[in-house]
């Protein structure tokens, strides 16, 4: 009996320390990946029965909003459709008036993130600045090449921001949380980790803008958006982790499209088929990122590699192999660049007073 007993408690033992390694979605999460996951595939839909350009932009916008932020109410809606008005307003302006000067339109490009780092360091309006730079880094990045219709770039930008705005508020009420979330607890940061912050999300988004447009990497949209995404950590230490995450979802994302390409094979022209596998590999990877608690880890790097790849890359006629196998070995190689152009800013900022981390910030950012 005693032996029975200790077997019993054993497998006890056993079976709580894997619910604790792997914890259960609770009603609040499993309606977030609903969320997610509906949101990500409507925007799909659309963009592919309206034939609009740019797909991308439809397919990551609703994941961005519903992902990045668990709930949804006015202030979320007016930081995310101010930013869309600013950013058309800006790249018009930029682009039309400065393409000819680059390194004048660099030092305002220069401008525009430190001002959205700036918001995103201070806490309040993170999401505006956080949607800005992610934003804008693509638009500015597309509005500088000739072959770009700019006019066709914005239009695109402006209605898929509106399409994820009523994507989001659709999902939200299709699938309510059961009952409420409490806010995240505000942090307080001196002024130091403040400026800290805001140089090195600035420069180092500044630097990605200028290396893409050097090297003419027009069909890089997966790397230069995980270079931006890494800078939501808002530091050297969480950009490192970031980035390792970021790697790890991307190279799942890939390798889940490949295998959704070898599936489907002669039928991705059956429509529903390919819905249904989006829909399930969104599940996969909005799951985990519920469960990773985290802006742009492991789970968000799969949703948006999915969404880059079916939204630019899914057709009759197309094939996702080499456009999977681009993306990851660019995104590493930029996360790589990105990693090493911090690491030299945090030790450069950490050498001036009025940029210096206390030790137990420079742990924590």
């Amino acid at each position: 009996m005693a032996f029975n007993s200790g077997l019993k408690r054993n497998r006890l033992a056993t079976r709580d320390a894997a619910v604790a390694k792997h914890p259960a979605l609770t009603e609040n999460g499993l309606r977030q990946c609903l969320r997610v996951a509906g949101g990500g595939t409507l925007g799909f839909v659309v963009s592919q029965l309206m034939g609009w350009n740019y797909g991308v932009f439809f397919t990551v916008f609703p994941m961005f909003l519903l992902g990045m932020v668990p709930i949804l109410n006015g202030h979320i809606v007016r930081q995310f459709l101010a930013n869309v008005s600013i950013n058309v307003l800006e790249v018009s302006l930029v682009v039309g008036l400065l393409k000819h000067m680059p390194v004048v339109m660099t030092l305002v490009v220069l401008g525009m993130f430190l001002f959205r780092f700036n918001l995103m360091a201070k806490g309040p309006l993170f999401l505006f600045g956080a949607n800005g730079v992610l934003t804008l880094s693509i638009l500015l990045h597309f509005a500088s090449y000739p072959s770009v219709d700019l006019s066709d770039l914005l239009a695109c930008n402006l209605a898929a921001s509106l399409l994820a705005v009523f994507i989001a508020m659709l999902m939200h009420a299709l699938f309510p949380d059961v009952e409420p979330r409490k806010p995240p607890p505000r942090v307080e940061k001196p002024a130091a980790q403040i400026r800290h912050e805001t140089l090195m999300g600035g420069i180092t988004a500044t630097l990605s803008f200028v290396v893409f447009q050097l090297f003419d990497l027009q069909g890089s949209l997966s790397a230069q958006m995980a270079t931006i995404l890494v800078l939501f950590a808002l530091g050297y230490s969480g950009a490192r982790v970031s980035a390792g995450k970021r790697a790890v979802g991307t190279l799942l994302g890939c390798n889940l499209a490949l295998a959704m390409q070898l599936l489907l094979y002669t039928q991705s022209h059956h429509f529903l088929l390919v819905i249904l596998l989006y829909w399930l590999g969104l599940m996969l990877f909005a799951r985990e990122h519920i469960l990773e608690g985290a802006g742009s880890g492991i789970g968000f790097g799969g949703l948006t590699t999915l969404g880059i790849l079916f939204g630019q890359s899914l057709g009759p006629e197309q094939d996702l192999v080499y456009s999977a196998l681009y993306r990851f070995s660019s995104m590493s190689l930029a996360l790589l660049v990105t990693l090493l152009v911090m690491a030299c800013l945090h030790a450069l900022l950490n050498r001036w007073a009025p940029t210096r981390l206390l030790s137990s910030s420079s742990e924590t950012s």
